[in-house]
């Protein structure tokens, strides 16, 4: 009779703690998906390549933020997150190497000219090889101080250390998911036949915001270190 309780004891916690993971996985869900909506540096690489090149390299300038959002999601559940909290030094490491990426890339947005058709004059668009998309936007992400102090304090504040592995395997899972399909949906947005058409007519212009956008996220990270 005893062992019998035991076994309904024991199955009744395991279900009372599994709903209370699956709301705290709900919660982190909301905060995430708020914070990635969020425009920042990865919102404006994914712009900026939507409209100055096609659909698949914004896909895949999205697929490399989700991988970066993989690499903060592994190191803030080994515990790397919390040595860089304590060793400010080291964050700001992070952050110098997160806002001169963000500076060159402004650079280079800046200095880029519509390439010409030799034959035809009219301009061509150059679309990068796919390898360089998913690395524009995996180190745009994964040096990205903000998103470091995000999950940072994503899983010391709301996750426990004695989270079941099938709880943190399952939030990396939703972490990664939520962001890649966020900026998908923004590629999607931005790569409509209406929109491109209408930033033909500002390319230049507008490339030149983008740069300046991006230097100016960088030089200000650099001003607060």
């Amino acid at each position: 009779m005893y062992g019998l309780f035991k076994i309904v004891v024991l199955i009744w916690m395991n279900i009372f703690m599994t709903e209370s993971y699956l709301s705290l996985l709900g919660l982190i869900f909301v905060i995430h998906l708020m914070a990635v909506m969020s425009p920042g540096p990865d919102f404006v690489m994914v712009v900026k390549n939507a409209v100055a090149h096609d659909r698949k390299t914004a896909l895949l300038t999205a697929s490399g933020i989700a991988l970066g959002i993989g690499v903060h999601v592994a190191y803030s559940i080994w515990g790397v997150a919390l040595l860089l909290k304590r060793n400010p030094y080291l964050f700001r490491l992070v952050k110098a190497a997160g806002a001169l990426y963000l500076i060159y890339s402004g650079i280079k947005s800046l200095r880029s000219v519509p390439a010409m058709d030799p034959v035809s004059g009219e301009e061509t668009v150059s679309l990068p090889p796919a390898r360089k998309a998913i690395q524009t936007g995996f180190l745009t992400n994964v040096l990205n101080p903000k998103a470091s102090l995000f999950f940072m304090s994503l899983f010391s504040a709301l996750i426990p250390p004695d989270a079941p592995a099938w709880f943190l395997m399952l939030t990396a899972f939703m972490l990664i998911s939520v962001t890649f399909l966020w900026f998908a949906f923004v590629s999607l947005v931005f790569t409509h036949r209406s929109v491109r058409a209408r930033y033909k007519r500002y390319e230049r212009l507008l490339g030149r915001f983008f740069g300046l956008l991006l230097m100016g996220i960088g030089l200000g990270i650099l001003w607060n270190l």
